[in-house]
């Protein structure tokens, strides 16, 4: 871990790729399901209305999954998750983990609770994903209070 820069804040971790697989995934199902609502020549007003309303929909579930990012900045930690977003202080974060196996970040609070931080996941690009962790990691312990920290 010694070869971890501690990144200059603020910072912000995001999964990139997955993030533009979604987002485009989200245009292209829109545009398809609208193209086909034209197409078909048989429908109604309201049936047309339906597919358009079927693609938003879709397409807003999409981007919804590509909302997760975990920033940080000299007060403390940001996750945005799906569709909740806490705000951590530094001192509130005792350990970074990203396990072999694991989907994403987990963050161990002070509290005895851990957070699941979807801004960071090794899917698709886990070289990157292991790269945030550390950073992140590096991070908590130069700001966090170090006290409860695990050698």
């Amino acid at each position: 871990m010694s070869d971890t820069q501690t990144p200059v804040l603020p910072v912000t971790f995001r999964p990139g790729r997955t993030r533009a697989v979604l987002i485009t995934m989200s245009v292209a199902i829109f545009v398809v399901i609208a193209v086909i609502a034209m197409m078909l020549e048989r429908l109604g007003p309201g049936e047309r209305a339906s597919f358009f309303f079927t693609a938003a929909l879709i397409s807003g579930g999409l981007v919804l999954l590509s909302r997760p990012k975990v920033v940080a900045d000299d007060e403390g930690v940001t996750v945005v998750n799906i569709t909740r977003t806490r705000r951590l202080a530094w001192a509130e974060i005792l350990k970074v983990n990203l396990r072999p196996g694991d989907p994403w970040v987990f963050l161990d609070l002070s509290d005895g609770t851990s957070l699941a931080a979807l801004g960071i996941q090794p899917g698709i690009a886990k070289e990157s994903a292991i790269r945030d962790a550390r950073a992140l990691r590096a991070l908590a312990d130069s700001h966090g209070t170090g006290a409860e920290r695990p050698a």
